[in-house]
């Protein structure tokens, strides 16, 4: 089958916040510009998800819903498929999305003044995480080498140590930097949070999303006493563009460390579930959508290579960071010598391109700039001959 990759159903009047900041930035929206910010994909739906959930309305009734055994089983044969982690149907906690499932990690097993760690510059709510809660964020700055980064593991192993650090919210694919941890390393993380009692939350929502020749690994396939040791959050949402579903797995081997979740979101809105077409969309994707994504993962690593090179020898001062997963593109503008704020408004107002600033990612994204790769390519390559306007502005 053939899929469309190449029509974007335009949504400025459908309550999309991506797409309402091109018109409030610059008060209309011009023709063949589309946003490559927020992390959602600028594709058609998936269309076995979308011939499936017509047949759904259909025939279903639209009342309240838990998650079924044909549900828990297509999440379990999803892992197994892709990752090669043989998981239990009982280990599945849902919930609407994984930010809330950090969020809810964060409370259930950490108390106010006490250490998140995270390892920066990382995606941007998981400083809310502990912030809004009265935690302390603990940062554990990721060394950047070259066109990639790596763990600082004596820092890490120094706050982990710390009786105060009780949680590690792991970004595995990491965002936005691109790395797909290695088992070594992940191996190396989680013996010094096991040797130091602190409690992994791995968000492993881009784990789907991998550059050709990477390995999603994921954290609780590590052995059991990892798997013991930690949540795993997933979801379909990167993967088939369903984040409006609100719908995401959170896998908790440990019982003990499962009802204490579960608890802890009872606390939060008394009856938690997730949509009943949410339910039913991570089911259809999981059953019938993977031909699709790897129709999709191609287009992205088309897109990859089309700015790599562009950049290459337009911008050759731009340093990109390797992509190994997600399918977000980090690149370093700095060596341009363009203040960070005002590349942001040469790169809205008048090359009407529209990413993700790096400074949202903490103080190391300064100067940096987050390319949404999951688009059509002829907006792409448009988007790109628009990004010559920033030589007027290149110092040095």
């Amino acid at each position: 089958m053939r899929y469309d990759f190449e029509t974007v159903v335009r949504r400025e009047n459908a309550g999309s916040g991506k797409w309402n900041e091109i018109k409030q930035t610059l008060g209309f929206f011009p023709e063949n510009v589309i946003p490559f910010s927020v992390a959602d994909m600028e594709f058609t739906m998936v269309p076995e998800v979308r011939e499936g959930l017509k047949k759904y309305l259909d025939e279903g009734v639209m009342g309240y819903a838990n998650m079924t055994d044909e549900y828990r089983e297509a999440v379990v044969s999803w892992m197994e498929r892709r990752h090669s982690w043989k998981i239990r149907p009982e280990w599945i906690r849902d919930t609407p999305g994984v930010i809330n499932a950090f969020f809810t990690a964060v409370k259930a097993f950490t108390k106010p003044g006490e250490g998140v760690m995270l390892m920066t510059p990382v995606y941007y709510p998981m400083y809310a995480a502990a912030s809004r809660h009265d935690r302390v964020l603990v940062e554990n700055p990721l060394i950047r080498d070259g066109d990639t980064y790596h763990i600082d593991f004596e820092d890490f192993e120094r706050k982990a140590a710390d009786p105060n650090t009780k949680l590690l919210i792991l970004c595995s694919p990491h965002n936005p930097s691109g790395r797909v941890w290695t088992r070594e390393e992940l191996e190396r993380i989680g013996r010094i949070c096991l040797d130091n009692q602190v409690l992994v939350v791995s968000d492993e929502i881009h784990c789907d999303l991998l550059s050709p020749g990477y390995r999603h690994i994921p954290f609780g396939s590590l052995g059991e006493e990892f798997a013991m040791h930690s949540i795993i959050c997933t979801a379909p949402s990167k993967t088939f563009n369903l984040a409006g579903l609100q719908t995401a797995n959170v896998i908790i081997p440990n019982e003990e460390l499962r009802n204490t979740f579960y608890k802890e979101q009872q606390k939060d809105d008394g009856n938690p579930k997730c949509n009943i077409l949410g339910l039913e969309g991570c089911r259809l994707a999981y059953t019938h959508g993977e031909a699709w994504l790897e129709a999709c993962l191609k287009v992205i690593d088309a897109n990859r290579h089309l700015i790599t090179d562009f950049l290459a020898r337009e911008f050759p001062r731009v340093q990109v960071m390797r992509l190994e997963g997600t399918y977000l593109l980090w690149m370093d503008f700095s060596p341009l010598g363009i203040e960070c704020h005002e590349l942001a408004r040469i790169l809205k107002e008048e090359a009407y391109l529209f990413l993700d600033e790096g400074f949202i990612f903490g103080d190391a994204g300064a100067g940096f700039e987050r390319w949404n790769l999951a688009a059509p390519t002829k907006y792409v390559e448009e988007a790109l001959e628009r990004l010559l306007v920033l030589k007027k502005y290149c110092k040095g």
